[in-house]
């Protein structure tokens, strides 16, 4: 449903493009991830601004990267992750972001850019627009015993009853953390752990690998365990009781979706007009309440449902947040952690 609700929210905006090429208004391109802004703001900023949005989706953080370094780039605004952020910002492909025109990252939360200083230091190109965490969705009617460690993924009492992330970084930090190496090892040893823990998980435990589709399955109850982002799993608890939400003590990543302008942005201005428009605390409430995950807006968080502020998921606890890191860029090492995957997967 989500990527049905995407494709058809791509078909309108592109309308929305023609007709505005056609009238002559001033045109934003943006890149995103696929159903992870509320139509009806994309609308509401056309209409009181007289502009055209044009919206692209993407599936990888390096699908944008390929997409910002081609000569014909034409992206006015994207929304990439932490790690690539930095990556970018090595690269020289950002602009600064003129603060000024945007007086309402002041509604972002201190500690929000605290967190994401890691990978832009002075927060000079990026602001933040959503965050969570990364953890275990599980089934209570299926698994009655503490879901605090990654261990219990290689259980094999859950045999054929595990989903793991389809991504490099999520799944080898699981198997990382789970044997007490950082997240953002550069140690090649360590990464040939994980690997090899991975491919006997999968030979022996794993039913399968997701990503959009894992919340639909544990809300219809296909598995008994999941590895999630905490948004997915803010929306399958709220779809099925039964589920809840771990992070487990041996730690978690901590992630960040931030606002970034492409150095080859032709409408910088007007990009950083909807960044701030984005961070109006009522446009931000509805926009968080649409996706799911957690907003880095403290002025937009009061505005929302009790349940929701209260729901440890999309508002972890200081001693979760406390257990958790940030990805950082790996570098030319990124090549160790892709040939790792390259063989779980043909495992």
């Amino acid at each position: 449903m989500k990527k049905l609700l995407a494709i058809l929210l791509a078909a309108v905006l592109l309308l929305g493009l023609l007709a505005g090429c056609a009238s002559g208004r001033e045109t934003l391109t943006i890149l995103n991830w696929g159903d992870y802004m509320d139509p009806d703001i994309i609308k509401q900023f056309e209409r009181e601004n007289n502009v055209r949005i044009r919206y692209s989706t993407m599936a990888s953080n390096e699908e944008m990267l390929v997409k910002l370094q081609a000569p014909d780039n034409v992206f006015d605004l994207c929304f990439p992750s932490d790690y690539i952020i930095e990556r970018l910002i090595k690269l020289d492909l950002l602009h600064p972001l003129n603060k000024e025109n945007i007086p309402n990252r002041a509604n972002i939360g201190e500690r929000f850019w605290a967190a994401t200083d890691v990978f832009d230091p002075g927060n000079v190109y990026s602001v933040p627009y959503m965050w969570g965490t990364v953890g275990i969705l599980y089934n209570e009617d299926k698994v009655d015993e503490p879901v605090d460690s990654w261990s219990i993924l290689w259980d094999e009492r859950y045999a054929g009853q595990v989903i793991m992330y389809d991504s490099v970084r999520d799944s080898i930090a699981v198997a990382l953390l789970k044997l007490g190496f950082d997240i953002n090892t550069r140690d090649a040893d360590e990464v040939t752990q994980a690997r090899d823990a991975l491919i006997w998980q999968r030979k022996n435990i794993v039913k399968g690998y997701g990503t959009d589709e894992i919340k639909a399955d544990m809300v219809n109850g296909k598995a008994a365990l999941a590895v999630v982002y905490s948004g997915d799993a803010v929306y399958a608890m709220d779809e099925n009781d039964t589920l809840n939400y771990s992070v487990p003590l041996e730690g978690s990543n901590l992630w960040f979706d931030n606002m970034i302008i492409p150095k080859t942005s032709k409408n910088k201005e007007l990009a950083e007009k909807f960044i701030n428009f984005l961070c109006d605390a009522e446009v931000a409430a509805q926009n968080t309440e649409y996706i799911g995950y957690s907003t880095p807006n403290d002025a937009a968080f009061v505005l929302l449902p009790a349940w929701l502020r209260a729901c440890e998921a999309y508002n972890p606890p200081p001693d979760v947040w406390a257990r958790t890191q940030v990805f950082r860029d790996l570098g030319d090492f990124a090549r160790v952690f892709n040939e790792a995957w390259d063989a779980v997967m043909k495992s």
